[in-house]
């Protein structure tokens, strides 16, 4: 479907003076919109029933069809044009037409052209509680094509206004027979395109395309949406229509500033209307927390000027597609999720979605959130985009290098610090099980690690300073135990063994004796080949050798003999001081 198109020619000037020079015994019709197939003319059809009164359905030159209102004389036909176009019940560019432009009336069913009777609109229906959605028609029969002589083809082609034959142009691009301007001109490489299409399905070789022949050439490049059932949706409460792949999505609720289309069946496509009211800053505000969504992928173009933006994301899983822009103090927009892999039929639907939009009057109530909807990883009901692991780290200089978990890292896309902060890998010791990481831009740490330089004594107090709750909560916890050995399970030198009952989001965590220096890095629980160590047992790197690791990274690490004990709150603020989230990204 596509955006209402004016039929060309002299009624177009049909306006209020022009109007009066007519007879009384004129019939006039209100030409609101016109449609290039049976189907999606019906489903506008319906539309405009529940709104307006006196809608018909005519038959048009050159294949397309005619959504109008009438028949009216034509100073009743002025004045309620004037009417409608006040309530924003047509379109702007709706005209009037006079009857002569309009062949077989297929809607409403059965129905003939005849007399003006005197007739208001309807007022507009009340806002409905999810979007309206044309109903699927039962198809009248469509009538009958004949097809041209190549003068007669001329003639229709005549008719075709720029967009449609720029239309006609893509679909020859799609079918493998033009590859020049999109730009309405049929010069000699559309017509040899033609021809050669021509060719290749059947029909007689002129160069010029009949009424019939440019149905199928349509109709081939069309086929690729076929089971996507794409429909005009009317939100009212959000305020816009847009035509959905209801064969692929299904609405599912609102949580503002969205209406959430989920998947149909296994599909896997999502799409939302977004709708709030807002200034410049709510629409930056939201440009910046798409971003944080699951479902807009890292990978992809952005942009953003005063009162608009456009968000692009691929991953392996997703292709999404986000626009939004702001106008008299609202905010309105959609975005498409499709599977990635699709990328033609995707494109032909975002393309169809983008054609579509149009504003209405309404906007979703900023308070319209489920109980559902609301969680600490949601927004508005959808999916915080989520680290797949986040570990501790601590940092070991002035400029904010990072000491943390060699395997937290493995095979991560991207790694930030307090879900912020970009950082790369420096340095790595497998064996040692850890890494450095050096933040993009320097950071000014709280408190760096000063590692012990005397031996710990056994059975002394040790703290872990990590993310047991997997980075929920803002600030590192600190976990307490003690020195089991000095050597790992096997008489490893660079290990030392601790009662200390870790969770997963402590490993690469600073281990600090009672007078906060550092003695090492807690290990992850995960053992080589796939061993989990019992409850109250972990391992953590030995200081000495993580000193030697970072010096051999550029980095010169500081020492420390060790300090009397401190009072459980300086020691937590020690370790909270060093301590940074490390999060691993796909």
């Amino acid at each position: 479907m596509f955006r209402s198109m004016v039929l060309a020619g002299a009624t177009a000037l049909l306006l209020t003076q022009g109007v009066a020079a007519q007879s009384a015994d004129d019939v006039v019709y209100i030409q609101i919109e016109a449609q290039p197939s049976l189907t999606s003319a019906e489903r506008r059809l319906r539309d405009y029933t529940g709104t307006v009164g006196d809608v018909n359905g005519f038959a048009l030159r050159g294949g397309w069809y005619g959504i109008a209102l009438g028949p009216y004389s034509p100073l009743e036909a002025a004045e309620t044009l004037r009417d409608l176009r006040r309530q924003g019940l047509v379109p702007r560019d709706a005209y009037l037409a006079a009857a002569s432009e309009y062949g077989r009336q297929f809607w409403p069913v059965g129905a003939q052209q005849s007399a003006p009777e005197t007739a208001a609109p309807a007022a507009p229906a009340p806002t409905p509680d999810a979007p309206v959605i044309a109903a699927p028609a039962e198809e009248p029969a469509a009538p009958a094509v004949i097809d041209e002589s190549p003068r007669e083809a001329r003639e229709s082609e005549g008719l075709l206004n720029a967009e449609e034959r720029k239309q006609l142009q893509i679909a020859l691009e799609w079918a493998g027979f033009y590859n020049s301007a999109i730009d309405g001109a049929f010069g000699r490489g559309t017509r040899n395109a033609m021809a050669e299409w021509q060719r290749s399905a059947g029909y007689e070789v002129t160069g010029v395309l009949t009424t019939r022949q440019r149905a199928d050439l349509l109709g081939r490049y069309n086929a690729i949406l076929e089971g996507m059932d794409m429909t005009l949706v009317s939100d009212m409460r959000a305020g816009i229509d847009i035509e959905l792949p209801l064969g692929a999505v299904t609405f599912d609720r609102y949580e503002a500033p969205f209406a959430i289309f989920g998947p149909k069946g296994d599909s896997g496509a999502r799409a939302l209307l977004i709708s709030q009211p807002g200034q410049r800053e709510t629409l930056w505000g939201l440009y910046e927390i798409m971003q944080t969504l699951e479902i807009v992928p890292l990978k992809g173009e952005r942009s953003r000027d005063r009162d608009s933006f456009v968000l692009t994301g691929a991953n392996a899983r997703i292709v999404s597609h986000t626009e939004a822009r702001l106008s008299n103090g609202r905010i309105k927009g959609f975005t498409l999720v499709w599977p990635a892999g699709d990328e033609e039929r995707r494109t032909r639907i975002l393309n169809l979605m983008k054609a579509s939009f149009r504003t209405t009057d309404g906007v979703l109530d900023p308070a319209q959130v489920s109980d559902s909807g609301q969680a600490v990883d949601l927004v508005s009901g959808l999916q915080i985009r989520k680290p797949r692991e986040s570990v501790a780290g601590f940092f070991v200089d002035r400029s904010g290098m990072v000491l943390t978990s060699a395997a937290a890292l493995e095979g991560c896309g991207r790694i930030t610090l307090e879900g912020v902060y970009e950082a790369s890998l420096v340095a790595q010791d497998a064996a040692l099980g850890v890494a450095v990481l050096r933040p993009q831009s320097p950071l000014a740490p709280r408190g760096i690690a000063a590692f012990l330089s005397d031996t710990p004594r056994l059975k002394s107090e040790v703290a872990v300073a990590g993310y047991p709750f997997g980075g929920v909560l803002p600030s590192p916890t600190l976990t307490y135990g003690s020195i089991e050995d000095l050597k790992g399970l096997a008489g490893e030198e660079q290990f030392k063994r601790l009662a200390l009952a870790s969770a997963p989001g402590d490993a690469g965590g600073p281990v600090l004796d009672a007078g906060g220096a550092v003695l090492g890095m807690l290990l992850p629980r995960e053992q080589p080949g796939g061993r989990t160590l019992p409850d109250e047992v972990a391992f953590a790197a030995d200081s000495e050798r993580i000193l030697a690791f970072l010096r051999g990274a550029g980095v010169q690490g500081s020492q420390t003999p060790g300090e009397s004990a401190l009072a459980p709150e300086d020691l937590t603020a020690t370790a909270t001081g060093m301590t940074v989230k490390v999060s691993c990204w796909d």
